[in-house]
């Protein structure tokens, strides 16, 4: 799994943050920081996250989903 936050469009609600604080992290005001390839025990808070974000910023890429071709499967999810 990846994760690819738009931090353009990120607008600093932080729910990402309370729900998957182990891999979103806010410091200070509005300065997101994230882990781009968190473990896959975290799949679930990940998931989570990303569809509680207001201005659905976050974009869950799931590996295991690669298309024959060699392209990455992904969605914006949150």
């Amino acid at each position: 799994m990846r994760l690819v936050v738009d931090l353009n469009r990120c607008q600093g609600y932080a729910q990402c943050a309370f729900l998957a604080p182990d891999v979103f992290t806010l410091h200070g005001v509005e300065a997101l920081m994230y882990d781009p390839q968190p473990a896959d025990d975290r799949r679930r808070q990940v998931l989570r996250a990303a569809h509680a974000c207001p201005v659905q910023a976050i974009t869950v890429e799931d590996e295991s989903l690669a298309p024959a071709d060699g392209r990455e499967g992904g969605s914006r999810v949150g």
